[in-house]
């Protein structure tokens, strides 16, 4: 069998890739500091191109994707292509850089997606491999890529997470009604999608009011994902959380942060810890949480992306900083009326800078989703 043209290799290729970015979402949400990334090994020889080795970056962030890859392809890498959703790591730990273990494994061709924007990394791993004579081909799918580690890229950026505001509308653009707990505005569909989106993401933050008022558990309710729930955030400056709480109920399985503020009841506060809630010491702006300075300490917690979903106040707040990367917008099919809280936003109504990625419909409902470039 003739080799591939030109033409025919870069469409195998954008094949393969958009193939590993898919295994890549399997660890979303699991791999702490480092990104999830997804890594194929294909060989052909001469009967067509075959997958001799996949690997996606391990829980925990360890072993990492080409690691996992390799070992399942053997001596079958020699000669192979390896297919990596972002450039290989070029920077010596406990472990040899993965670009080292794919010139080790006689890898004849690197195919990558995003580029690592981390110092130690930035055009180095794709260097190693020039170096040791592998064809290595750039930005393939890189915009996928890029979209799919945003979190990755804007927590190494910005040393912030990526902010993904959620929010679900009424047709007549309420998010809810004033002392009414949740009101079900969205079908079964819709809400097995927001389970997914918690499921890839590393924090879920909502305000005190949406707390109190809806006493919601933000956990992922679907059949074999609920060990996928992320950590919970409230900012809650003076510690109102009552310890009768679903979020507190749940803590023995899911984490639970409290943003609360240096004058909050030290009694209140010490309730809590004592049945594990976990608090976060914030700064006070214009009577609020000072939202960037939380930010870096999610950050530093190693969490990259962050799932804003309520109420009206906090996510006014986040927009009003300019700190929101990504707005998810569910639109249900009924109204609320008059009486209804409204969005600060809707599908009319989006910020300067956001380009609209995609839209689709779950049942009777509507979805949008606005992204700023990184």
């Amino acid at each position: 069998m003739a080799a591939p043209g030109k033409a025919e290799q870069e469409v195998l290729d954008r094949r393969f890739m958009a193939a590993a970015l898919r295994l890549s979402r399997r660890n979303a949400g699991r791999t702490s500091t480092n990104p999830s990334v997804g890594t194929i090994i294909v060989r052909d020889d001469g009967a067509g191109p075959m997958i001799v080795g996949t690997g996606v970056t391990a829980i925990g962030g360890r072993p990492h994707a080409e690691t996992e890859a390799l070992a399942e392809a053997g001596e079958l890498a020699r000669g192979a292509t390896a297919y990596v959703t972002l450039e290989p790591c070029a920077h010596h730990g406990r472990t040899p850089p993965c670009a080292n273990a794919l010139v080790n494994a006689g890898v004849a061709r690197v195919v990558g997606a995003a580029s690592d924007p981390d110092p130690r990394v930035s055009g180095k791993g794709y260097a190693i491999l020039r170096a040791a004579g592998i064809e290595v081909v750039e930005k393939v799918l890189a915009a996928e890529a890029a979209e799919q580690m945003a979190g990755y890229l804007i927590r190494s950026l910005k040393k912030r997470p990526e902010v993904i505001l959620k929010l679900a509308l009424s047709a007549d653009g309420k998010l809810g009604r004033h002392g009414a707990g949740q009101v079900a505005i969205t079908g079964d569909i819709a809400r097995r999608e927001v389970y997914l989106m918690r499921a890839e993401a590393d924090g879920i933050l909502v305000g005190i009011g949406t707390a109190l008022e809806d006493d919601p558990a933000l956990t992922v309710r679907l059949p074999g994902l609920e060990n996928r729930s992320p950590a919970r955030i409230v900012l809650d400056r003076q510690i109102r959380l009552p310890e009768t709480s679903k979020l507190v109920s749940g803590i023995d399985r899911v984490p639970l942060y409290i943003a609360a503020c240096l004058e909050a009841d030290p009694l209140r506060r010490s309730v809590l810890e004592r049945v594990g809630v976990r608090f976060i010491g914030t700064e006070t702006h214009e009577g609020g949480v000072a939202l960037p300075e939380l930010l870096e300490d999610l950050s530093a917690l190693g969490m990259a992306s962050v799932l804003v979903e309520g109420g009206a106040k906090v996510a006014s707040a986040f927009l009003a900083e300019g700190l929101v990367d990504r707005i998810v917008l569910f639109q249900g099919p009924d109204g609320i009326g008059e009486e209804g809280i409204a969005s600060p936003i809707d599908a009319n109504h989006i910020p300067a800078g956001f380009r609209k990625l995609r839209e689709m419909r779950f049942g009777e409902d509507g979805y949008a989703e606005w992204v700023r470039d990184i």
